[in-house]
């Protein structure tokens, strides 16, 4: 449970991030299943078919987020005098089952990479990003020493 928790997280942030990887990746930095292949020593067939997963379900989830952007700005607009509880109440409705379905879509991509990975791979990546969990923490706790220490 902790392991889907875990590439929840990694691969939640992978399908968000999926149209600035395409930006990276035309400036010649490596994607995200390569850097997931350098972690983990996915094979070229795994690495084939992640991508596979993941240009499936990618041209899906930028609909959807435009879709949210859109529905965000909208409530936005709503924000006034003279608003209309109806319509905040109609469009956060609407935003909220869009994020479900990004929610869904993601989570079945988490579980389909992970079905591609073996048993080994899985823990290895579980291992290195309980590793960067614990960096993560350790700088923010270093930079909150900081803010501190500047009063």
């Amino acid at each position: 449970m902790k392991l889907f928790r875990l590439l929840g997280v990694a691969l939640t942030a992978l399908t968000l991030s999926l149209p600035l990887a395409a930006q990276a990746q035309q400036a010649g930095q490596p994607d995200e299943v390569a850097q997931l292949a350098s972690l983990v020593n996915l094979t070229d067939d795994q690495q084939k078919e992640i991508r596979g997963l993941i240009q499936s379900t990618d041209a899906e989830v930028r609909k959807l987020q435009a879709e949210a952007r859109s529905l965000q700005e909208k409530l936005q607009g709503e924000v006034k005098p003279g608003y209309s509880e109806r319509n905040i109440t109609r469009t956060a409705k609407k935003l909220g089952e869009v994020m479900g379905e990004i929610t869904g879509k993601t989570v079945l991509l988490q579980a389909q990479v992970e079905s591609v990975m073996t048993e080994e791979q899985r823990a290895e990546l579980q291992k290195k990003m309980e590793e960067q969990q614990r960096q993560m923490q350790q700088r923010m706790q270093q930079m909150q020493q900081q803010q501190q220490q500047q009063r």
